[in-house]
């Protein structure tokens, strides 16, 4: 898989979390079935949010990763419910007709790996 982070804004930047050591503290997680209708997500500009254009170009990208997407890996949610990891396997399962799809929810959301980051600064 290629390397992945989930950003957020920051004062100066992004707070950023690295999505492998979110799928290792996820792991214990109880496994629950979250309805579509209930990521806020999907109706937001979430890919492009950090100022990146959806050009063709960048959602054929995407197109490609949602369809190579394994819908038996659950989504990650952050304690308050808002997605850390899997909007490929999201947009994937909404394309295929489906109500729910597999997550696993932080009951407290951990810190970010880095603080005042720009994507284009971290290791990839």
């Amino acid at each position: 898989m290629r390397k992945q982070y989930h950003f957020r804004p920051s004062p100066d930047g992004f707070y950023a979390w690295d999505v492998d050591r979110l799928v290792q503290l996820s792991g214990p997680l109880a496994l629950q079935a979250v309805g579509l209708e209930q990521i806020a997500e999907l109706d937001e500009a979430y890919w492009f949010s950090a100022g990146n254009i959806p050009s063709c170009r960048s959602i054929a990208e995407h197109f490609k990763l949602m369809m190579a997407a394994d819908l038996q890996y659950p989504i990650i949610l952050c304690a308050e419910g808002r997605l850390m990891d899997g909007m490929h396997r999201i947009t994937k399962a909404l394309a295929l007709g489906q109500k729910t799809i597999p997550s696993v929810q932080f009951e407290e959301t951990p810190e970010p790996d880095f603080t005042d980051i720009q994507p284009h600064d971290l290791p990839y």
